[in-house]
């Protein structure tokens, strides 16, 4: 099989888990996001640091941390990632998927915005045209349901920012995100000690001290790190083998199957106006992508000519 088919595999693989993944976290809804969240982060820094260990590469992620700029780029991502998992999560637990869904869809326009204020990037008039789509959509669903939302905005937001300061870490996506849960590890245990001696409860004003009570939800709890683990391998994996523009296609399965599992499977509320936001949003989506990929076979044709040219001189 050749590479790249390989990592289209590999890509869609990313996608199914993490589009699934809210279903797991259902499963949890009695559990504090808090909590969840902690366990998640422990358990992803254990998975993490086994993958490391087996390949040899811990060394990278110790060269990673002991370097000042490093490290501080590397704690702004690990907020960014952690108010991402948190909000998912809670997203999830208090039924607002489909918003959660919506923010993923906004992501690639709202990275869009985010390369051209703080990477000087350029872009043509169709994908301006997309972000301006989803500007409206936006609008439309806030004037139609009397409140913005938050959670989709908040979403695309965070992991724009993380993506954004992912691109200047002198490090692969395993061992930087290693180092994130590493730096987050001991908030998740204060957290979690917390919980477990003191009562502590969080947002929802909830309790419980699920990990180590019962079966079921240790298990679970401790699961959460492969599963957050196996989709950033494998994308890592995918992202070396095809396009940026092939990336993003196939990242599109992502919401969808979120969009699925929270109308189908969740029964969540799907208004008049998010039927319009959702059209809108995927009317933009398609135009991004096609503008994608017509700017990618441009530098395909650049390149083949330059390399043509260079040869003939030879």
């Amino acid at each position: 099989m050749e590479e790249a088919r390989k990592g289209i595999l590999a890509m869609a693989g990313a996608c199914v888990i993490w589009g699934l993944s809210s279903m797991y976290y259902k499963l949890l809804s009695h559990v504090p996001p808090e909590e969840v969240l902690g366990h998640r982060t422990l358990w992803s820094l254990v998975f993490f640091g086994l993958v490391l260990a087996g390949q040899g590469r811990l060394g990278e992620l110790g060269r990673l941390i002991v370097r000042p700029r490093a490290l501080a780029a590397v704690a702004l991502a690990a907020l960014m990632i952690s108010a991402n998992w948190f909000l998912f999560i809670l997203s999830i637990q208090i039924g607002h998927a489909v918003e959660a869904s919506l923010g993923y869809y906004i992501f690639p326009l709202v990275a869009v915005a985010l390369g051209f204020l703080f990477l000087g990037e350029r872009h043509s008039a169709g994908k301006w045209a997309a972000v301006a789509l989803a500007c409206v959509a936006v609008g439309g669903l806030t004037w139609g349901l009397g409140v913005a939302p938050w959670i989709s905005l908040a979403l695309a937001g965070t992991f724009g920012v993380y993506g954004l300061i992912k691109r200047g870490l002198p490090a692969g996506p395993v061992v930087s995100v290693t180092a994130e849960v590493l730096l987050l590890a001991p908030l998740a245990l204060v957290w979690l000690w917390g919980v477990h001696v003191h009562g502590w409860a969080g947002l929802t004003g909830r309790n419980l001290g699920a990990f180590g009570h019962d079966l079921s939800d240790s298990l679970m709890l401790m699961v959460s790190g492969p599963l957050t683990a196996t989709p950033m391998i494998l994308f890592s994996y995918a992202a070396k083998r095809v396009s940026y523009a092939t990336v993003g296609l196939v990242g599109y399965i992502n919401p969808t199957l979120q969009f699925l599992v929270a109308t189908l499977v969740f029964r969540e509320a799907f208004t008049q106006w998010h039927g319009l936001a959702f059209a809108l949003i995927w009317a933009a989506l398609a135009l991004y992508s096609a503008e994608s990929l017509r700017q990618e076979r441009a530098a395909r044709r650049a390149a083949s000519s330059a390399g043509t040219s260079g040869t003939t001189r030879t």
